[in-house]
């Protein structure tokens, strides 16, 4: 067997040994005709034509007619983006500056800037306010306030911690109920926050149940987002600016108008924190004084100690005033009293130094807030009373059945059809049995 395999393997290696000895044997003569050339570089067919007919020449009528719509719709398109363009940078109306509270010094002058702008307020249009005018116009003379005071929620007035035993809790601000009772006899209280209707609003009735301090409140929906940040923008607040004051503790919130801002440090829960009641005295200052314009008031305690720079301040005024009273007589009050005090001269009634003006509408401020906080006291039935009425009054307008929201969307108060006692149907029966047999 072993033979056998070994005759059948002979012949195939002499016939590849073969070759290489002979090739071995002969280097300088040339290969063989007959075997395959190692030049393998392609050839070039020409070419050849079947003489079919491009697509380009083929095409049908409705593809062709497709074709030129497309090119006539492509052109229409470019004249009218260009002459849009050429539209937008028209000069400015004067409906279009008071909707952008600018006036034509400030406006954009150019008419590439001015295309720019109105190109920018297409997309702009979800970042802006849900109204134009946040606030309602302001109240006649006697009646309205001369200064607005913004009042952030979170972390000013209150706080709010979560735990795994009780969940989220807020916590009010120590002297919150004064804060808001006492400034509002000096501004026109405005609260404006960053977070949604139905989440600040519970918190804010518990804050003014009796809507006595509180004029106006603005929720997210007023705000605006610049560059992905939520700001507080006064532009759309229809009230002067030089008479808006903004108390928040998020500088962000206030980018737009810091002229106008007091940014303060949050509050982080401490039950002993005096922060909101020390900001008093200054913002009482401003609404007794009644200054034209409180950004530059403003501005110049940008980055200070707001209640301790104002108090050094108040402190020094007082001193002035008592040198300023007391001069050219501090010899004869002495002399005066150290007589009574011997018994040499009849006793004569000192006389104090009187209050400075600041002083003397404190005094009446605090007169007015413990009268109001008196007769809250004294008719709080009568208020709770009221205010039961008016939340049922709330409640009974919403809809209680699907069938009543559509009368409500619609106009038409009707019933649902199925309910006997609609009168809107004539044949109707009003008397409905007690029992069905």
């Amino acid at each position: 067997m072993f033979a056998a395999a070994l005759a059948r393997n002979g012949p195939r290696r002499a016939l590849r040994l073969a070759p290489s000895r002979t090739l071995a044997q002969l280097p300088n003569q040339p290969p063989s005709s007959n075997l395959p050339s190692l030049d393998f570089s392609p050839q070039v067919q020409e070419e050849q034509t079947t003489g079919a007919k491009s697509s380009k020449d083929s095409l049908s009528s409705v593809e062709l007619r497709r074709r030129r719509i497309g090119r006539i719709s492509f052109a229409a398109l470019l004249l009218g983006f260009g002459l849009n363009a050429v539209y937008m940078g028209r000069e400015w109306d004067e409906f279009e500056l008071k909707a952008k509270k600018m006036t034509i010094e400030n406006a954009p002058s150019t008419r590439f800037a001015r295309t720019k702008e109105r190109f920018t307020d297409i997309f702009d249009y979800f970042n802006k306010p849900a109204w134009p005018e946040l606030l309602p116009p302001p109240l006649p003379a006697p009646h309205q306030k001369p200064y607005t005071l913004l009042i952030s929620v979170d972390d000013l007035l209150v706080t709010s911690t979560w735990d795994r035993q009780h969940g989220w809790r807020t916590a009010k601000r120590p002297g919150v109920d004064y804060f808001l009772a006492y400034i509002s006899q000096f501004y026109e209280v405005v609260v404006f926050t960053s977070q949604n209707f139905y989440t600040a609003a519970p918190i804010l009735d518990k804050l003014d149940r009796y809507n006595f301090y509180i004029s106006h409140r603005l929720y997210r929906e007023a705000t605006r987002s610049i560059n992905g940040k939520i700001v507080k923008d006064l532009s759309y607040l229809n009230r002067p600016l030089e008479t808006v004051i903004s108390l928040d503790t998020n500088p962000e919130h206030v980018s737009t108008h810091p002229e106008n801002a007091i940014v303060i440090p949050k509050w982080n829960g401490n039950p002993d924190d005096k922060g909101l009641i020390a900001m008093i005295p200054f913002l009482e200052s401003i609404g007794i004084y009644k200054p034209q314009d409180v950004r530059p008031i403003l501005t110049a305690y940008q980055g200070k100690d707001i209640p301790l720079e104002y108090a050094k301040k108040e402190a020094e005024s007082k001193a002035l005033h008592v040198e300023k009273y007391t001069k050219g007589k501090p010899q004869g009050i002495a002399s005066s009293s150290f007589s009574s005090m011997l018994g040499l001269s009849p006793s004569t009634p000192h006389r104090p130094v009187p209050l400075t003006y600041l002083e003397q509408k404190r005094l009446e401020a605090q007169q007015q807030y413990q009268e109001e906080q008196k007769y809250i006291r004294q008719n709080k039935d009568y208020l709770e009373g009221l205010l039961k009425k008016e939340q049922e009054m709330m409640a009974s307008e919403i809809p209680g059945t699907l069938w009543e929201a559509i009368g409500q969307f619609t106009g038409d108060p009707k019933k649902k059809p199925d309910d006997p006692t609609n009168t809107s149907d004539p044949n109707a029966s009003k008397d409905v049995p007690a029992d069905k047999p």
